[in-house]
């Protein structure tokens, strides 16, 4: 059957259906994002004002920060706005849009999770190395790694879905466009197209998530041989990295690592790496992290 799309527009059911519920998500949902902009720009103006920037691990968390940003930004103004809104629409453009922001900056900050392990790992594991093997130009080149990567991930996502036939019903049970519940409203058989989607993002989790449980347990281990001191300092930051893996890596595997199926908690675990993780991010970076701490404090 040749692609026959009569759907231009998709209405979501959001987190409530209740008018008061919603209001109170309008105050509390607009203060996150508030947080989350002023936490990762605080920490991208630290690191270019506070002379941090030359250093691998600061030039990846400014963008790691940047990231954190335009993805919360792909899914939480639309979402407040909805909230007020007694229409909760979005055009099909708009929501296939959605899908691919979402996978790409999720993707790329999967990817930028790994690149900084590894210079963890190179900083504590080969030191007298470290600056010759991070110098800029490898700094950059692990940096484009990861946009491409995130990039060819989105584009994927994306052209398999608007492949799909759209010929009714429009309601998404949901308060943004994500894979599953979008698949959900396609009048023909998403199995394979299911089966594929989970594959090729299941397979960008677990692989990364194994990497960086390699790299970490790599870090640790080395550290016996550090001195008292050096092994506080390095666990001070290993551990902030490790704790944005954990909350971010967590919800992802729940979400995507699973067939083409909804639960109920889906929204509830969306909310979570969605909007908290990019909320934390800055806090656990800056409360982890002395000399960022002493960089903010100068700034």
């Amino acid at each position: 059957m040749g692609k026959i799309n009569n759907v231009t527009v998709f209405v979501f059911w959001g987190l409530s259906q209740n008018p008061v519920v919603e209001e109170v998500c309008f105050v509390v949902f607009s203060f996150f994002y508030a947080i989350i902009l002023l936490g990762n720009l605080l920490i991208m103006l630290t690191v270019r004002v506070g002379n941090l920037f030359m250093f691998p691990m600061y030039f990846f968390l400014n963008y790691l920060s940047f990231v954190d940003i335009c993805y919360s930004s792909v899914i939480i103004p639309n979402m407040i706005v909805d909230f007020l809104a007694k229409s909760k629409t979005i055009s099909y453009v708009g929501c296939m849009s959605q899908i691919f922001g979402l996978h790409f900056f999720g993707c790329t900050e999967i990817f930028i999770l790994i690149v900084m392990a590894y210079d963890r790992y190179v900083a504590i594991c080969k030191p007298l190395h470290y600056m010759i093997i991070m110098d800029q130009n490898r700094c950059n080149t692990l940096l484009l790694g990861a946009w491409v990567g995130g990039f060819l991930h989105s584009i994927i996502q994306v052209t398999l879905v608007v492949q799909l036939p759209f010929c009714g019903p429009n309601e998404i049970d949901h308060y943004f466009c994500d894979i599953h519940p979008v698949l959900k409203l396609a009048c023909t058989d998403t199995y394979i197209v299911g089966i594929a989607m989970t594959a090729n993002t299941g397979t960008i989790v677990l692989r990364s998530f194994i990497v960086l449980l390699i790299s970490y347990t790599v870090i640790l281990v080395s550290l016996r041989k550090q001195s008292a001191e050096g092994r506080r300092k390095a666990l001070s930051t290993c551990g902030s990295h490790i704790a944005v893996v954990v909350i971010f890596f967590g919800p992802s595997t729940f979400m995507y690592m699973r067939p083409d199926m909804t639960f109920t908690e889906d929204k509830m675990v969306a909310v979570f790496y969605t909007i908290i993780t990019p909320m934390l991010n800055p806090l656990i970076y800056t409360l982890r992290n002395a000399e960022v701490k002493i960089a903010m404090k100068k700034l």
